[in-house]
């Protein structure tokens, strides 16, 4: 009798977190909130409609097309030294726009994110922001690539256009999602960081989706080392009882086997300083590096909080 509870028990406890956890359908169905979004927000519509056009300019999302003449005006960085010398005349590099630039998602899954007070865990909120960026990179033309790791499995996919390199990723992250509270990996984003640095090409989007709980000094030498040679962007996961600290009353918190009592009135001084310290090493740090920041917050649905910021000026490519 007491066998045939605990199965039911078990079962029932699997259905629970089975109505919580986005799966691999829900992630494709936001396909449809992606369409006339682009992560490129303020480029002019025509030059994309254009597509490639030829410059003389080296910058971000360019690369090489041929050698020419050089003529007044043109950058004498991009002098080809060994054409001119064979040739006898200054010749310079001619680039044309990358169209399809490779976007790299960075999924920092972690136990920890296993974790939520309102609508949705952050785990879940991440997993749905990822899916709905994936498909607007892969709709507006680019190569999409992800990392995703936080737990003791990482898993790398290289930057394929259209749906061919969604799909593999929605999979991944429902795969990777945790499905029950468990101690955070202090280094998980270190970890993926440091993996992704020598696998990104100059002029690379990289959407990095994390809590940022275990950020430190090496975090921000890695973003420093990324931001270089990349348009790098971060989406922080948060949830309103971080920050709010626990109501009055007695609770039971922690892990399910290291549960102890708090007193929501005597703990939350100490929850808010600690929260706000790290608010201000990430507030901190995003300023230095000058990286966007994006908050997004368990209460809101994705479907609606993210689709107006990737109209807003820091979209731009």
């Amino acid at each position: 009798m007491s066998s045939s509870h605990s199965h039911a028990d078990s079962v029932e406890r699997s259905a629970a977190v089975s109505r919580i956890l986005p799966d691999l359908a829900e992630l494709i169905a936001l396909r449809g909130t992606a369409h006339d979004l682009n992560l490129h927000a303020r480029r002019p519509v025509l030059a994309r409609l254009q597509g490639s056009h030829r410059s003389a300019q080296r910058g971000r999302g360019l690369e090489f097309e041929e050698v020419r003449l050089y003529t007044p005006g043109d950058d004498a960085r991009n002098i080809d030294w060994r054409v001119t010398a064979r040739r006898g005349q200054p010749h310079t590099k001619l680039f044309r726009e990358e169209r399809e630039r490779p976007v790299w998602l960075v999924a920092d899954l972690h136990p920890g994110l296993y974790f939520g007070s309102r609508h949705q865990l952050k785990s879940a909120l991440l997993l749905r922001a990822a899916a709905l960026l994936a498909w607007v990179a892969s709709m507006d033309g680019d190569r999409l690539g992800a990392e995703i790791g936080g737990n003791a499995h990482e898993r790398i996919f290289r930057p394929r256009a259209r749906e061919a390199g969604v799909l593999p990723i929605l999979e991944a992250l429902v795969e990777a999602q945790p499905t029950r509270p468990d101690v955070p990996k202090a280094d998980s984003l270190n970890t993926l960081l440091t993996s992704l640095r020598p696998l990104l090409q100059p002029g690379s989007l990289v959407l990095i989706l994390s809590d940022f709980s275990g950020l430190d000094d090496f975090t921000e030498n890695l973003l420093a080392s990324i931001s270089l040679r990349c348009d790098c962007r971060l989406l922080w996961m948060t949830d309103p009882l971080e920050h709010a600290g626990l109501p009055d009353g007695s609770y039971r918190a922690g892990l399910p086997d290291r549960l102890w009592w708090l007193d929501g009135a005597r703990s939350r001084s100490a929850w808010q300083e600690k929260w706000t310290a790290r608010e201000t090493r990430l507030n901190e740090m995003t300023r230095r590096l000058n990286l966007p920041l994006i908050r997004l917050n368990t209460p809101d649905p994705v479907t609606e909080s993210l689709p107006p910021l990737l109209r807003e000026p820091l979209w731009t490519a």
